[in-house]
């Protein structure tokens, strides 16, 4: 069977390359591309476009085995209803269109999609829930994202019986983080959505769909992780998929 073909969101940013400043260009972390090809799979970054509608979503969702919503800036505060708080980052409304059509249409198709840090946050906008938008407000402290530009690591305890379970174990795992914002946990529930793993403070650190075939969210920067558990999950649930699709085995 070929390697399944994972498709990754990305940013539209000026990058200075030397000798060229400020060039438009299409920029992803490139650890995604690393865990997504360690998994077995072959990544394609997907960068927003403004044009996005519903039809071009489905086109594009219709060519990939699996999706990745990628980490990054703040999702709107408005998009949920809320007003934007003091330490929230400038808005990327054409991020925010182009995941959330995307997500829209991997769930009409049950494509398997795996969200991190801001793709767990925008599944669950796009689910009809709301976001915590400081952490350090309720919480106390900024263990999630201590110091500018640089990934902490805390624990964090999965739930006994979700596939992030499976995938990382029921003990209590160390993760890297860098988040000052988080899923409010009963905004998304009834949406189809579970907790599926927890920080000592109460944060929600992941959830899932039970219902779907691999839909699955996690707060911590998995890409940056010693290992690829979550897309080899991800990667798995793709060749399933795809081998149900084909008539053959997974």
């Amino acid at each position: 069977m070929s390697r399944p073909v994972v498709g990754i969101s990305s940013y539209v940013e000026e990058v200075d390359r030397a000798p060229w400043v400020g060039q438009r260009s299409a920029v992803l972390p490139y650890r995604y591309v690393q865990q997504v090809e360690a998994a077995g799979g072959i990544a394609l970054l997907l960068p927003p476009r403004v044009d996005v509608d519903e039809e071009m979503a489905r086109e594009v969702v219709g060519r990939l085995d699996a999706l990745v919503v990628s980490g990054g800036a703040d999702v709107q505060a408005g998009l949920y209803g809320a007003p934007a708080h003091p330490s929230s980052q400038a808005a990327r409304p054409d991020r925010d269109a182009w995941e959330a059509a995307l997500v829209r249409a991997a769930e009409e198709v049950d494509l398997p999609v795996l969200g991190i840090c801001r793709g767990m946050q925008l599944l669950a906008v796009v689910a009809g829930g709301r976001l915590e938008q400081h952490l350090p407000d309720r919480v106390g402290h900024e263990a999630h994202s201590p110091r500018l530009g640089v990934y902490a690591s805390h624990h964090v305890t999965p739930v006994a019986g979700t596939r992030v379970a499976a995938a990382v174990g029921e003990e209590p795992v160390d993760v890297p983080t860098y988040h000052h914002q988080a899923v409010v946990p009963e905004s998304v529930e009834g949406s189809g959505w579970v907790p599926a793993a927890w920080h000592e403070d109460g944060t929600l650190e992941a959830m899932e769909c039970p219902a779907a075939a691999f839909r699955l969210a996690v707060q911590w920067h998995a890409e940056e992780s010693e290992g690829a558990a979550l897309f080899e999950a991800l990667l798995s649930a793709a060749r399933a998929r795809r081998g149900g699709d084909e008539g053959g085995a997974a």
